[in-house]
């Protein structure tokens, strides 16, 4: 195989592309440095592609060592023919070559195989070959035994062992597989049912559940594999059994023997029922699995790439508050720089309920240190926590914003190795506060602290394949912390470990420097440090910054192999490298008449020539200042407040395959279910439309309070959705199929004014 020209065409892009990451890959370059800084080679991959390439290629490398694997065993037993090595060397998945390679892998002790031992594999061949000119019970008594370990006591009994035989054989042809499997994943049906009908559990909706296997999609796949796990539900795939065995006849039972045709059919039936469909029910419910998994993976992970981008709130002295009942409320207060200040422990909630003492303590905190912003973690007992953060606010008349802050990981992060040795002299309640605090002045900076799969932005993650899980978040953090770049100068270990080319140790060793010997004060000065040489030097150095160093250029992301360049490039427009901490060179790139003659002259490929400038013109640029801005509040709403039809913004806090849930402002995040978030596309997939992190305008359309579940919209005109929703009750009744196509063609043809649909005219449209 091809392996470059295999990823070229699954990915899109030219062959030249894959030949350049790959070849950058294999001399140890990482991802976030190939996507930044070697654009002109692998013409401009991202980040994102590069990743995917490079799992295909592991799996694609991978495939190829196990062909080469299978054929040097088959070769071994003499039994390999230049059709199974050409078939085998075709063959584009793991599951095709493992068919191939099945009826020459060492087997376990099998039923066939003792029939074997007992010499009744002619008897097998007697009845397959379908030449029979007299009974196999005849034949059959040739084959009586007393001989020890070969004992056949009846023609009964040999015919029962030369039929394992033969099922064993039919179940080890791989084309008789990859068609039960494909007939089996398109026509098949998933059906489940319940251990216990009168178990109550999350589960019942699956307690009498079928769906097609080719229509299930991912997050049921998941839910049912945990009801099963649980033990609440049986799972079993149905498949279109008929048809598969009239298919394996037919391809079987070459000759209508009286004889040998009924125990043909008797074998056949066997080893589909006994040999092959557990077999392929596995392969399909681990790769439904597999897929359901990767799904929801690609989902986190781009849940949790949006969190980590969140635009930090800079400069505010915050008041960290970690809600609680019996073990009180955590407080915390950090500078804008971090830094922390003072901590507290209140009890205004059940049981001693203090709230005037603990009103008192917080409006001295916010006194003392001139808070700008609580952050409120969003876990127990933060409701109650709200409504006092609110009455604090009014009663004093503090100019205060407050913002509920999802505190997944807190704990996790404040009882680890790494927070006793960031803050050895606070306890483990402290930390927590400490870090709420932190998470919404730098999001990026205090979320790297924590494992990225206890972060919680998506679901069922503790049933996924926990290395692959934690391979993809890692990837994730990577790209996130690299895109934003770091300061060389107050960045933590844990955040540049990060960094392009740094290890754990490497990591720690730039924090020991700084702190030996004083800030940095050029990228150079990253030579000296222990364990980091030439190729790490090379990886990380543009994603460091130094601001007020010896040269302005640290401060940016232009790599100090292009500083040559860009310095030629400044002198040539008549500006030189102070020029860019004097912010003189906004619209720079309008000062270059012709791009490519430029670069040409300055020895550097046009697109590095095109970062430069970008860089050039605004030094340290954060890709986060163009993320939405957190919605800060300073009064309170509760459930009880909400009305169906209210508009209210929100922001998007987790997306998962069926909808998002959104923070409104109540200390429930409502849910948008996936068919409401728009009325004139169909939406595939909720990351299509919105992202972890966004504010968005939702439309309430249910309270339940006594569940407290809060259903919302995103499409805000109520007319407009109700119409939607009564032209596709329509089409199902009338058994058509409800394209959002032809509900939109109908409601641009029949509008009377904007918000307002002729529903007669639908109704018309509906009766065609």
């Amino acid at each position: 195989m091809d392996i470059n020209k295999k990823i070229a065409e699954e990915l899109e892009i030219k062959v030249s592309q894959v030949e350049a990451a790959v070849s950058l890959i294999d001399e140890g370059n990482t991802i976030p440095f190939i996507a930044r800084y070697r654009k002109e080679v692998t013409g401009s991959l991202d980040d994102e592609q590069l990743r995917v390439l490079d799992e295909r290629l592991k799996y694609l490398r991978g495939l190829e060592d196990r062909k080469a694997s299978v054929i040097s065993s088959i070769e071994e037993q003499g039994k390999l023919t230049s059709e199974l090595k050409d078939a085998i060397l075709a063959a584009e998945t793991l599951v095709l070559v493992e068919d191939l390679y099945r009826p020459y892998k060492q087997k376990r002790r099998t039923r066939a195989t003792q029939a074997k031992e007992k010499g009744l594999e002619p008897l097998a061949t007697f009845i397959y070959e379908q030449k029979a000119s007299h009974s196999v019970e005849e034949e059959a008594a040739n084959y009586l035994s007393e001989e020890e370990g070969k004992e056949v006591k009846s023609t009964s009994e040999a015919i029962s062992g030369a039929l394992d035989i033969i099922a064993e054989s039919i179940s080890d042809v791989a084309d008789y597989r990859t068609y039960i499997r494909d007939i089996t994943s398109k026509e098949g049906k998933i059906v489940c049912a319940a251990k216990d009908k009168d178990a109550e559990s999350v589960y019942e909706n699956y307690y009498d559940y079928n769906e097609a296997v080719a229509t299930m999609p991912g997050h049921r796949i998941l839910a049912i594999n945990r009801g099963e796990a649980e033990k609440f539900i049986t799972v079993k795939i149905e498949a279109p059994e008929d048809r598969i065995l009239r298919y394996l006849e037919k391809q079987i039972i070459t000759e209508n023997n009286e004889y040998t045709t009924e125990y043909l059919k008797k074998a056949i039936e066997d080893a589909y029922q006994r040999l092959i469909a557990p077999s392929i029910e596995r392969e399909i419910r681990s790769n439904l699995t597999e897929k359901a998994e990767d799904g929801a993976i690609k989902v986190f992970g781009k849940n949790l790439e949006q969190l980590l981008l969140q635009p930090p709130i800079a400069g505010k002295t915050v008041l960290g508050w970690d809600p609680g009942y019996a073990h009180g409320c955590k407080l915390a207060v950090v500078d804008p720089t971090g830094k922390v200040l003072d901590n507290k422990v209140i009890y205004p909630t059940e049981p001693r309920n203090q709230v005037d003492k603990a009103k008192e303590i917080v409006v001295d905190l916010i006194k003392k240190y001139n808070v700008n912003l609580i952050s409120c973690g969003n876990g127990t007992a933060s409701r109650e926590s709200e409504q006092i953060i609110s009455d604090i606010i009014k009663e004093n008349g503090f100019n205060v914003d407050y913002i509920i802050t999802n505190e997944a990981g807190a704990s996790v992060y404040s009882a680890s190795k790494l927070a006793t040795e960031e803050f050895p002299d606070y306890d483990v309640a402290a930390r927590g506060a400490i870090s709420i605090a932190r998470r919404v002045q730098d999001p990026l900076a205090e979320l790297v602290k924590i494992e990225p799969k206890a972060i919680g932005v998506g679901q069922y993650q503790h049933d996924m394949n926990q290395k692959k899980l934690g391979e993809t978040l890692s990837g994730v953090v990577e790209d996130s912390v690299n895109k934003v770049g770091v300061d060389l100068n107050t960045a933590s270990a844990s955040l540049l470990e990060y960094i392009s080319g740094v290890s754990k140790t490497v990591a720690k060793n730039i924090v020991d420097f700084r702190e030996t010997n004083g800030k940095f004060t050029n990228r150079k000065q990253l030579l000296k440090v222990s364990k980091l040489g030439p190729k790490a030097y090379q990886q990380c150095a543009g994603f460091m910054r130094i601001s007020d160093g010896d040269n302005p250029l640290d401060a940016t992301s232009v790599h100090p192999e292009s500083y040559e360049a860009a310095a030629k490039f400044l002198e040539d427009l008549g500006y030189d490298l102070n020029s860019i901490t004097k912010g003189e060179l906004t619209n720079l790139k309008s000062k270059v008449s012709n791009l490519k003659e430029m670069a040409d002259k300055l020895g550097v490929g046009e697109i590095t020539l095109e970062d430069i400038i970008k860089e050039l013109e605004k030094p340290g640029r954060d890709p986060r200042d163009e993320m939405p801005a957190p919605i800060l509040r300073k009064d309170i709403m509760d459930i009880n407040d909400l009305k169906p039809g209210m508009i209210l913004k929100g922001t998007v806090r987790n997306v998962i395959d069926f909808g998002v849930f959104v923070d409104i402002g109540v200390h429930q995040d409502g849910l948008v279910h996936i068919s409401q978030m728009s009325a004139t596309k169909r939406v595939n997939h909720p990351l299509d439309v919105v992202s972890v992190g966004d504010v968005i305008d939702v439309r309430v359309m249910e309270i339940d309070t006594v569940k407290e579940r809060i259903a919302l919209s995103m499409i805000l005109d109520e007319a407009e959705a109700k119409a939607k929703a009564e032209f596709k009750e329509n089409a199902k009744k009338q058994g058509k199929k409800p394209f959002n196509k032809n509900f939109n063609k109908n409601r641009q043809n029949n509008k009377k004014k904007p918000g307002e649909l002729n529903l007669s005219g639908l109704a018309k449209f509906m009766n065609k």
